[in-house]
Parts: C-alpha cells; sequence; structure tokens
C-alpha cells in the first residue's frame, strides 16, 4: 500500500483498481478501548452504491472495500445470513460512538449499532445502525497489501 490507510482522513484521495476516489467523510469509532475508522468515499458504482474503506487494527492492519447495498427486509438478527448465494457468519455485535470528520451525512457525534459478519475468501457483511435509525447494510472484501494508494489532502 502507497501511505498509511491508518492515517486516511477528509480531503485525502485514494486509488484502488485503478480509480482514484476522494475520501469526503470519516468516522473515528470507539467501542471499549478498541478503535477503528470508516472513511466515505466521493466516486459511486455503476449501480450508485455509496462506497467506503474501513481501517482497524485487529491485531494486524486490516482494509476493507465496502459496497452499501438495500437489505430487502435483511436483519442482523441470526448467527448466519446469506447474501448473493454466500454464506455469512456473524463474529460481532456491539454498540461503539463516533466521532465524524468532513461529510459523513450524520452529526458530528453519536452511536451506532453495528453487526459484523464474515465469509471464506475475506469476504464480509455488516450491518450498521446509527442513532436508532434503520439498519443499514454493506458488502465487503479484503484490499490486498500493496493495492490500494494514498495520496494525502492539503
Amino acid at each position: 500500500m502507497g501511505g498509511d490507510p491508518r492515517a486516511l482522513k477528509a480531503g485525502d484521495m485514494v486509488e484502488y483498481l485503478g480509480v482514484r476516489y476522494f475520501v469526503r467523510g470519516s468516522l473515528r469509532l470507539r467501542e471499549g478501548g478498541f478503535t477503528w475508522s470508516e472513511h466515505l468515499l466521493d466516486a459511486d458504482t455503476a449501480e450508485g452504491a455509496k462506497v467506503w474503506i474501513s481501517v482497524e487494527e485487529d491485531p494486524d492492519l486490516e482494509v476493507v472495500w465496502w459496497t452499501a447495498r438495500d437489505p430487502g427486509g435483511l436483519r442482523p438478527d441470526r448467527r448466519t445470513l446469506t447474501v448473493d448465494g454466500v454464506e455469512y457468519h456473524r463474529e460481532e455485535h456491539g454498540t461503539a460512538e463516533y466521532a465524524g470528520e468532513g461529510t459523513t451525512g450524520l452529526g458530528d457525534r453519536g452511536r451506532v449499532e453495528y453487526a459484523d459478519y464474515t465469509a471464506p475468501g475475506g469476504r464480509y457483511l455488516s450491518f450498521e445502525r446509527f442513532g436508532g435509525a434503520e439498519w443499514e447494510m454493506g458488502t465487503g472484501e479484503r484490499v490486498p497489501n500493496g493495492a490500494l494508494t494514498i495520496y494525502p489532502g492539503s
């Protein structure tokens, strides 16, 4: 990876799979002593879905590329969920505090409930509910080392 994803912030630019994306906003999340970040990107997919990157150390650095999906009635109320024929197993469920920077569509501070699922091959499914609103869902894939380049903003 070119640049340190742990230092990524609103105003930076990232390049992934030959496409450059502007980081519109970032969330810094904390649950107890554990912290991670999520970064909303400006370029939309062909389907018009939101895309974002999450960065966490648990204990190794893990960067995941996310695409927003319509939950279509799915809720994180089971240990196993199937999306597009892929079976995901719940790994974590909890509530975190967040602080936002840049443009995220959320307030500067708040709480988020989340449920994270994994599947073989570095695939992920995540649900988030900010401030008790409706569940949002996204599917993700681990970003391979060296596949992401970061261009710091001003």
